[in-house]
């Protein structure tokens, strides 16, 4: 069973290929965007992050026949009111700059004491497989709570994890290893929930 992850990050690509080998899921090849036709990809513009993974795995789906996997994930900071939240992307003004975006919230949160900078990073991940009567879809959500540093430590992941301290923690995400991120990140939860229905997909084969 050939399975679209929506992205053209091998990162995420090898971390839902250890969740499912964890799981001991069989059966199933993950596929990114890189191996398959380009298709008119829909802008991200959900007003939440479940829409906007929604959305994606859709269009994969819809594009390839394959069952897709797409996520859509970002930083929640409690002094920010929640934001970048789904911009966190994009909170520069250019997409995917990872240094510019981690750069301007430090400078947002210069003023902000060290008890005061709470955060979440925040992953949902969805599921749309074809069908005969359209698709059916399952949606998840993983939430990794912790705090913002006032530098950027670590070489390890990407986005803002250089500047996030998991609650228990006295190393960045950015300093973890990829098993130990998997066990505790927002995406690895996320995606652990979607272990029941691609288990389901795997038996079909």
């Amino acid at each position: 069973m050939r399975v679209l992850v929506a992205s053209r990050n091998a990162k995420k690509l090898r971390e839902l290929q250890r969740v499912l080998d964890r799981a001991g899921i069989a059966g199933i090849e993950l596929v990114g965007l890189d191996t398959v036709p380009p298709y008119p990809e829909a802008p991200e513009t959900g007003e939440t992050f479940e829409a906007n993974a929604a959305a994606k795995a859709k269009d994969g789906a819809a594009a390839t026949g394959m069952p897709c996997v797409a996520d859509d994930s970002g930083l929640e900071v409690d002094a920010l009111r929640g934001m970048p939240g789904v911009l966190s992307a994009r909170w520069s003004g250019r997409h995917g700059d990872d240094p510019a975006n981690t750069a301007l919230l430090l400078g947002q949160l210069q003023d902000v004491p060290d008890d005061r900078r709470g955060a979440a990073f925040v992953s949902a991940c969805a599921l749309v497989v074809p069908a005969k009567d359209g698709f059916t879809t399952t949606v998840v959500r993983g939430e990794w709570r912790g705090s913002i540093v006032r530098e950027p430590r670590g070489e390890n992941g990407f986005g803002y994890d250089p500047v996030f301290l998991p609650e228990g923690e006295e190393r960045t995400a950015a300093e973890l290893s990829a098993e130990e991120k998997d066990a505790q990140s927002h995406r690895g939860r996320a995606l652990a929930q979607l272990v029941p229905a691609l288990g389901a997909l795997a038996e079909t084969v």
